[in-house]
């Protein structure tokens, strides 16, 4: 009996130490707590997992074209608020409002994107409410 109870409380601490990673990955302490807003246009829209992914041009500083990346949630997360694989198109102007990555790597963490007929998506997660 001794034996089985060490077996099954070896296994319950494997099982927390290996999923204790996994639960880390979806903070948002790689990016700045503060917006910044982009205007760029679309090259590439990826509704996946694990992230639904835009890749998008912004002109920056003396008319040079940076590539940025837009992170948002999960394919499943992202239809539940009606996107689908045809909502961006390569050449779309849309505006990205989000956290940008403390890295300084062109990536950020998408808040809000607002199209140029002025529609607004919000991207909520539950961390971003965290005390």
């Amino acid at each position: 009996m001794k034996c089985r109870t060490f077996f099954f409380l070896a296994l319950m601490i494997g099982l927390a130490l290996v999923s204790t990673p996994m639960l880390a990955h979806h903070g948002s302490s790689v990016y700045d707590t503060k917006l910044t807003t982009y205007k760029g246009t679309i090259t590439d829209f990826q509704l996946m997992n694990p992230h639904t992914e835009i890749w998008f041009d912004v002109t920056g500083a003396g008319g040079k074209t940076e590539k940025w990346t837009a992170e948002a949630p999960s394919l499943t997360t992202m239809a539940r608020l009606g996107w689908n694989k045809t909502l961006f198109k390569p050449g779309d102007q849309i505006t990205f409002v989000g956290n940008l990555a403390k890295s300084g790597s062109h990536i950020i963490r998408l808040r809000k994107i607002v199209f140029p007929n002025g529609k607004e998506i919000m991207i909520d997660r539950g961390e971003d409410y965290a005390a």
